[in-house]
């Protein structure tokens, strides 16, 4: 995502008379290819599976797609800005168990207790990750393939083999997955999956126009150039791990209502999950690129193949894990595809309305809007 160009882009549409420019973001290609995608997924096991579209599979879906849609926008913050979060599978599992000890423990606690419980573990372990990288500038696939077993080593060695059971657990936490907003006919909408919801929206809203969020794709789309802008990219990037680490620390919270019976392996291999909804869902893996909503769409596909195929028994547990593998490489072919077709499409519309005259070497002020004062200098430069 590249603010800045866009509205060069845009501005440059507008100041040619008698030429109208349809223009599509590469983020709303994707997103649109992807609900196309669900729906021909959909209508293809409707065929292939009796009594395919009913409530309970919507349900079940709503449901089961709510952690992992969580973790895919947690790791999607992340990656905007060319770094990547492995442990976000361990911080489940670690916020997961110690938030069932302690609501175990405290069976009359506010349900907001625990939930704020679950929330300051994860920003805590994500700070850990935030300062390593930020800071110690080690690269992020290091750093967080190190504390993925880090933190599951910790939990192993704190859970001493116990498994926290469902039985133990207050009955708000068990029964949190089955709360219902409203229904249409058989179709429930969860309270689990509409909080999601407006979680999505409100990060979504606060990427595109919140300066924060637009410096985080600043970041990833040229680390140096946003250095040398004056942004402070040191504590924007630790600022991008702590709400990674929020957001799993949140999912965990989620994983204990929706299982109950939670062990030390809680949360393993999640991170391969979040890491493939938020490729599927057209974030780039070099970063600068990509929206919350996208990520949220490939998660939900995800989802919706992993519930379907189940349902199918011609394909194995096998063939299911090679489908995933097979639409992470799809999608990372196509975001190639699609930048380069943008990209020349760009190039041939602005080539022909080239001019060069004796203003050509005074500075366009009028396409690209300058950072005001307090984006170059307001918050001081650490990188």
């Amino acid at each position: 995502m590249s603010t800045a160009a866009d509205v060069a882009h845009l501005d440059g549409a507008r100041s040619r008379p008698g030429r109208t420019a349809v223009w599509i973001r590469p983020e709303r290609v994707k997103e649109l290819s992807l609900l196309g995608v669900i729906v021909v997924a959909l209508l293809v096991f409707g065929f292939l599976v009796d009594d395919y579209f009913s409530g309970r599979f919507f349900n079940r879906v709503t449901t089961s797609v709510a952690i992992t849609a969580v973790l895919a926008v947690a790791q999607t913050m992340v990656i905007v800005t060319r770094n990547i979060d492995l442990s976000v599978g361990s911080i489940v599992g670690v916020t997961a168990y110690l938030t069932g000890q302690f609501a175990s423990s405290n069976p009359s606690a506010s349900p907001a207790v625990a939930i704020a419980i679950a929330v300051g573990l994860g920003a805590l372990l994500g700070a850990i990750n935030g300062v390593i990288v930020a800071y110690g500038r080690v690269p992020a696939i290091i750093t967080t393939l190190g504390t993925l077993a880090i933190y599951r080593s910790w939990l192993i060695s704190h859970g001493e083999g116990k498994t926290i059971t469902a039985d133990s657990l207050p009955s708000w936490v068990v029964d949190l997955p089955t709360r219902t907003v409203f229904s249409i006919g058989d179709l429930d909408v969860r309270v689990v999956f509409a909080v999601v919801i407006v979680i999505i929206a409100v990060l979504q809203i606060a990427m595109q126009r919140l300066r924060w969020g637009r410096r985080l794709y600043a970041i990833g789309s040229n680390p140096e150039a946003a250095a040398q802008a004056g942004l402070p990219t040191r504590r924007l990037v630790l600022g991008a791990f702590v709400a990674c680490g929020t957001l799993s620390g949140f999912a965990g919270f989620l994983f204990l209502s929706r299982f109950g019976n939670i062990t030390v392996v809680a949360g393993r291999g999640l991170e391969l999950d979040s890491v493939a909804a938020a490729v599927v869902g057209g974030v780039s893996v070099l970063g600068g690129s990509g929206t919350l909503v996208g990520a949220f769409l490939g998660a939900l596909l995800i989802d919706v193949l992993d519930q379907s195929l189940v349902r199918v028994p011609q394909v194995s547990e096998f063939w299911r894990n090679a489908i995933l593998g097979a639409l992470i490489l799809a999608a990372v072919i196509a975001d190639v595809v699609i930048g380069r077709r943008f990209r020349r499409r760009w190039s041939a519309e602005a080539r022909p309305h080239t001019k060069v005259d004796a203003s050509a070497d005074a500075p366009d002020t009028t396409k690209v809007p300058a950072l005001t004062g307090s984006e170059q200098t307001g918050e001081g430069t650490d990188a």
